[in-house]
């Protein structure tokens, strides 16, 4: 009989429901190589001194164009390729801060918080900075999406700033990360929690 790994161990203790600091503390592991290996399994603990369990992967539902429409989103401009490979609109973005979203036959892709302004932020989405990696990752992502001779459409929105209890609140921030905590968006990277 062969030797049992050290993370076929952790995944053991974790299947018979021993949290992740007794786990590490038993095989000889930091605690963040043991959740690690846990979470590569599908095993996770749901807290500290909690019972390891499977995890369940919500489904998130898909933001459409007319759920963009019907809360208030405008469709400002569509992105085409040019013969020589650059993003074109066929008009001009507003120039307010807000959230934009690109959708693709009806679905929205990537959604985003431009509080430079979104004719600014979008435009560096289409000549973006060599240094800007989520611009240089957008721009390809379009470009690729275009280039089937197909279009990107872009809505954007413009929500009013509030107060809670006293204190300001960005609606736009708030806007574009209840949209990413709610919907699957593909060209999203970035995880809301």
């Amino acid at each position: 009989m062969s030797k049992m790994t050290v993370s076929e161990r952790i995944r053991q203790l974790g299947r018979e429901g021993k949290s992740v600091s007794a786990i590490a503390e038993e095989v000889g592991v930091r605690y963040q190589h043991a959740y690690n290996v846990l979470r590569n399994a599908k095993l996770i603990a749901t807290s500290e001194g909690a019972a390891v369990q499977t995890r369940e992967i919500k489904q998130q539902p898909v933001l459409t164009t007319d759920i963009l429409l019907a809360s208030g989103f405008i469709r400002s401009a569509v992105w085409t390729l040019s013969g020589a490979d650059e993003i074109l609109t066929d008009m001009q973005l507003p120039r307010a801060v807000g959230v934009y979203a690109f959708a693709k036959n009806g679905i929205a892709m990537y959604v985003g918080v431009a509080t430079m302004g979104m004719a600014k932020r979008l435009y560096f989405y289409r000549k973006p900075g060599i240094s800007q990696r989520t611009s240089l990752r957008i721009n390809a992502m379009i470009k690729s999406e275009c280039g089937t001779e197909s279009s990107i459409e872009v809505f954007t929105a413009i929500p009013a700033d509030f107060e809670w209890n006293g204190l300001p609140v960005n609606g736009a921030a708030g806007l574009e990360l209840g949209l990413i905590k709610h919907f699957s968006l593909p060209w999203n990277i970035r995880s809301a929690g």
